[in-house]
C-alpha cells in the first residue's frame, strides 16, 4: 500500500483554497497545470512565507510556469487575482469593451482576455475583494452604435482573443479560401476559338482530303495552376500566428476548385520540418495535432536562415515547380547572421514568381524595420504585409493575384534607406 507523507499547509486555510483556485483559473487560461504542481506550490509557499507579495509571485511562478510564453498569462492572471481587490472590475472592462465609463478606451493586453475569462468562471471562489457600494450600480451598454460581433472578431489581434474568440476565429478561417488566377503555359492545345492557326493540324486533315484545306485547325496556350508553397515559423514568439494561419493553410489545402495545383507547407524554428501530408488529413484537429507532433521545435528559438538553406538546398527543386508562390510567415526576428539570411532570401525569391512575407509585428503602427533580419529579408520580397488577424488573411486573395501589390515594403525601404 502507498504511503503519502504529510503535507504542511500554512496556517490560513483561505490561502490554500484560493492557491488552488487560482491554479485552475491558469489551467483554464491554457496552462498545463495538474494537481501535482498545485500541491507543490501550496509546500512552497508554506516553505517561504506569506510576507512579502514579490516573493509569492515568484515562488507560484516557479511552480505553475514552464515555458515562457506561459508567463505573460501567468502574470496577469496573478495581477487580476490576486494583487488587485477590484479585479473583478477589471475583468468585466475586458471582457465588455464596450461599457461607458468602467475602464478606459484601450486594447487588452496579451493574454489579459484569456485570463479575465478564466477567472470570471470561478469568480465566486476568489480572493474577498472589499465591497464597494458602486459595484452594485446597474451596468448599461448600449450596442445600437456597435459594430458586429463577426466584423469585430476579423480586426481582432489573434494574441488579444479569448478562449471562445480563438474558437470562433478557427471556424471562420474554416470557411475562408484563397483564391488563385491560372498561369498560360508555354505549350499549346487544340481549341475551336483558339486565337492562333495550328497549321500543323490543318495540313494534316488536308491530307486526308486530296490536299484540300477546308477549315484552319486553330490552337491556344494550355492552362495550368501554381503550386502554393508556405514556411511558417513556430517560434515562441509566433506560436499563436503560427497556430491561427496552419488553420486556415488547412482550409486551403482541403478546399475542391481552389485551383492550386498542391498545396505544401513547412514549419520551421530551429530545424524545418515538411507537414504537407499531415495537412491533407480531413480532420483540421488531428491534422494539427499530427503536425505538431512531427515538429519537435515548437515554441522554441528562431533560426529563419539555416533553414531557409536547407529549403533551398533539399526542397525547394522538389515543391516550388514553375510559377510557385511562397508564404512566408515570420516576425523576422532570427538568431543567424543577418548576411547568410539576405543570400538565402534572395535565393528563394528567384525560385519563386511571388514571395510573399506576411508580419505580425505590423499590427503596431509605430513599427519600423531596425532589427538586422527584417532588413536583410525586406529586400527580396514581392509583398510585406501583415498577418495578425482575419482580414489580413482575407487579404492575401489581392497580394497573390496583382502583381504591383506590394503591401507596405515600399513605405518600410523608405525607412531602411533613411536610417
Amino acid at each position: 500500500m502507498a504511503e503519502y507523507l504529510p503535507l504542511d499547509l500554512p496556517e490560513n486555510p483561505k490561502l490554500t483554497h484560493n492557491i488552488t483556485w487560482f491554479a485552475r483559473a491558469l489551467r483554464k487560461a491554457g496552462l498545463p497545470i495538474g494537481p501535482g504542481r498545485v500541491l507543490d506550490a501550496i509546500r512552497a509557499v508554506a516553505a517561504a512565507g506569506f510576507s512579502e507579495k514579490g516573493d509569492f509571485y515568484w515562488v507560484l511562478h516557479a511552480c505553475f510556469v514552464s515555458r515562457p510564453e506561459h508567463s505573460r498569462v501567468f502574470t496577469q492572471v496573478f495581477r487580476l487575482y490576486w494583487r488587485d481587490p477590484r479585479y473583478m472590475e477589471h475583468m468585466m472592462a475586458m471582457m465588455l469593451p464596450a461599457v461607458r465609463g468602467v475602464q478606459e478606451d484601450r486594447p487588452a493586453a496579451a493574454a489579459e482576455k484569456r485570463a479575465a475569462e478564466a477567472l470570471l468562471d470561478g469568480a465566486n471562489h476568489a480572493v474577498d475583494a472589499p465591497e464597494d457600494p458602486q459595484d452594485e450600480a446597474r451596468i448599461e451598454v448600449d450596442a445600437s452604435m456597435t459594430i458586429s460581433a463577426e466584423e469585430r472578431l476579423k480586426s481582432l489581434d489573434f494574441e488579444q482573443m479569448s478562449t471562445d474568440e480563438v474558437a470562433q476565429a478557427k471556424r471562420m478561417l474554416a470557411r475562408l479560401s484563397l483564391p488563385v488566377q491560372p498561369l498560360r503555359a508555354r505549350r499549346m492545345r487544340a481549341a475551336r476559338q483558339g486565337a492562333m492557326v495550328d497549321w500543323r493540324a490543318s495540313l494534316r486533315d488536308s491530307l486526308r482530303r486530296g490536299g484540300e484545306i477546308h477549315s484552319l485547325a486553330r490552337k491556344s496556350h494550355r492552362i495550368r495552376w501554381p503550386n502554393l508553397v508556405v514556411l511558417c515559423d513556430i517560434s515562441g514568439s509566433m506560436s499563436q500566428y503560427s497556430r491561427m494561419v496552419l488553420h486556415f493553410l488547412h482550409a486551403v489545402a482541403n478546399e475542391k476548385g481552389a485551383g492550386w495545383a498542391r498545396v505544401h507547407a513547412f514549419t520551421f524554428g530551429t530545424r524545418l520540418t515538411n507537414i504537407t501530408r499531415h495537412l491533407a488529413q480531413r480532420d483540421v484537429d488531428q491534422a494539427l495535432a499530427a503536425a505538431g507532433a512531427e515538429a519537435q521545435d515548437w515554441e522554441g528559438g528562431t533560426r529563419i536562415g539555416s533553414c531557409l538553406r536547407q529549403f533551398n538546398h533539399q526542397w525547394s527543386r522538389r515543391v516550388m515547380g514553375q510559377g510557385a508562390v511562397v508564404l512566408l510567415i515570420t516576425d523576422g526576428l532570427d538568431r543567424d547572421s543577418a548576411q547568410d539570411l539576405g543570400h538565402e532570401m534572395q535565393r528563394l525569391h528567384l525560385s519563386a514568381r511571388r514571395l510573399i512575407w506576411l508580419n505580425p509585428l505590423l499590427r503596431w503602427e509605430g513599427f519600423a524595420p531596425r532589427a538586422a533580419g527584417i532588413k536583410a529579408m525586406l529586400p527580396h520580397v514581392d509583398a510585406f504585409r501583415a498577418g495578425h488577424n482575419i482580414q489580413s488573411l482575407e487579404a492575401l486573395g489581392t497580394a497573390i493575384s496583382s502583381t504591383r501589390d506590394s503591401g507596405e515594403k515600399e513605405r518600410l525601404m523608405a525607412m531602411v534607406a533613411g536610417q
